[in-house]
């Protein structure tokens, strides 16, 4: 029997087959190049088309640099409402000088033949729009991965970049698909039924001011209401005798971001509000006897109101929407109250001014109050231009702030559904209104702006010693001193004997006595 030679068993050999997965060959990124070529293909053969998918898909959208080239060339037609098809696209390319790197003439006929109709365009043109949007993601992330191993870079800004970058994908995502109007209609007509049968009419969140109630009808839903004023007005007394009332008064929750004061120092204004205890005594301890015993008897209420303070310095817009969103599904918060929008920022995203990073900020409230259904009360700065007007007593008028007092940017006044501007003439020794109405003690909250209703102006009662602003018609004895002749005490408070759990907080937490 002959030795098989090396041929033969080169012959008798069984072939290696070598199996090669999609990821031997490298992960690709999510494209969808088929259906690309069907979108194109059918946008010029059907002359209503574009506007069909025109809200889903933008140049970027598509993978293949010659779909993108050809829909700009649709696009730039569809601008001018000429029409649209092989000849008018490849005349389109040609002047742009694009049209070999589009395929040229023969490839725009191709297209055409590979679809029978638009039936189905939208659907395609979604699934281009996802991966795209998965592009998006890839490519930010791959950013945010290689300035995470950039050990220069620090960790707080690459989070607000990584935040901004990802929530600016989202919003480009995010689409909203026209309703019909008889849901709409049946929405507005419960929310007007459940109106009807509340005391006075209020159909939002009662503020807890009859008079300011009368006007907007309660705080609403979905709004950006702005509260602006000078320094020293009484801003941030304004929004927490606000919140005092609409948490302790009515039970509903409340969230403060407070970019300005401390969470103890927020504390300590409400405690003031409350228990009508001046502010320099809760700030010394040198309260009275009589005074301690009315602290205790007296912060039972805001123990247990709804009421969430965050106190994070040089908070970002994006991160402010990422904290409203977990308070809004953990705690069912109803309002949100901004401490004030001049020192909130836009990390992780670049402004040739400060304008322009208002105008996010301002921009990006409004969406976060539309998301979340709830109004969003955002204190603003007014310009020095109030204090160089006119002040005599000849022009009680003089110093009222107007909407082009609006500090940094015209956008805060366009995206805001309400503007109300706090005003104490006695701040400028202004005691009279001309008519006889004395001024002293009172603050004027005025409607500037109201999209959806009247503008009008009220007066509020402003107890300075306890920085509080309650209803003009409110009963209060200033001369009344309770504690005039009692000496000082510096008792404990049965309130601080509590350890921290009886008062809601950690052992972990930094607690610091009122």
């Amino acid at each position: 029997m002959p030795t098989p030679t090396n041929n033969t068993k080169r012959k008798n050999a069984q072939p290696t087959i070598i199996k090669v997965g999609a990821n031997d060959l490298g992960k690709l990124p999510p494209q969808a190049p088929e259906l690309e070529a069907s979108v194109i293909g059918a946008l010029m053969i059907e002359k209503d088309a574009f506007s069909s998918i025109t809200d889903l898909l933008r140049p970027e959208s598509f993978y293949s640099d010659q779909h993108r080239h050809i829909f700009e060339a649709i696009q730039a037609l569809s601008a001018k409402d000429a029409p649209i098809d092989v000849l008018s696209v490849a005349e389109q390319l040609k002047l742009a000088g694009k049209l070999e790197l589009a395929g040229g003439v023969i490839y725009l006929s191709d297209l055409t033949r590979r679809v029978a109709s638009a039936a189905h365009i939208r659907y395609h043109a979604q699934i281009i729009a996802q991966k795209a949007t998965a592009r998006d993601l890839i490519t930010a992330a791959c950013q945010i991965e290689e300035k995470g191993y950039d050990e220069t870079q620090d960790v707080d800004e690459l989070v607000e970049e990584a935040t901004a970058k990802i929530f600016e994908i989202s919003q480009r995502a995010q689409k909203r698909d026209v309703t019909h109007i008889y849901p709409v209609i049946t929405e507005a007509f419960d929310r007007m039924r459940k109106a009807s049968e509340n005391d006075g009419n209020i159909s939002g969140i009662p503020s807890g001011f009859t008079e300011l109630d009368k006007i907007t009808s309660g705080w609403q839903k979905s709004d950006l209401v702005i509260i602006a004023a000078r320094p020293a007005m009484g801003k941030t007394a304004f929004v927490l005798s606000m919140a005092k009332n609409i948490a302790v008064d009515f039970n509903i929750p409340v969230a403060i971001f407070s970019l300005e004061m401390s969470n103890v120092q927020l504390v300590n204004r409400l405690i003031m509000n409350v228990c009508e205890i001046e502010g320099n005594k809760i700030r010394n301890g040198r309260l009275t006897k009589a005074e301690w015993d009315k602290l205790d008897n007296t912060i039972g209420v805001l123990q247990t109101a709804p009421i969430y303070v965050d106190d994070t310095p040089g908070l970002s817009v994006f991160e402010l929407q990422s904290k409203a969103r977990k308070l809004v599904k953990e705690h069912n918060i109803q309002m949100i109250i901004i401490d004030y929008l001049q020192l909130m920022n836009a990390n992780g995203m670049s402004f040739g001014s400060r304008e322009q990073e208002v105008s996010i900020i301002s921009r990006n409230l409004k969406g976060l109050a539309k998301e979340l259904d709830i109004p969003v009360i955002a204190l603003s700065q007014l310009s020095r231009a109030v204090e160089k007007r006119d002040s005599s007593n000849s022009n009680v008028d003089g110093k009222k702030p107007l909407l082009s007092d609006l500090r940094e940017s015209g956008a805060i006044e366009q995206d805001a559904d309400m503007v109300c501007f706090i005003h104490r003439p006695e701040y400028y020794k202004l005691y009279d209104d001309g008519n006889g109405k004395d001024l002293r003690g009172l603050g004027q909250i005025i409607v500037a702006k109201h999209r959806n209703g009247a503008t009008d102006e009220i007066w509020l009662r402003f107890i300075g010693k306890y920085t509080r602003f309650q209803n003009e018609s409110d009963a209060y004895d200033e001369s009344e001193d309770l504690y005039a002749n009692v000496s000082y005490n510096t008792q404990q408070s049965k309130m601080n004997a509590l350890p921290p759990e009886a008062h809601g907080a950690s052992l972990d937490d930094d607690i610091t006595p009122f």
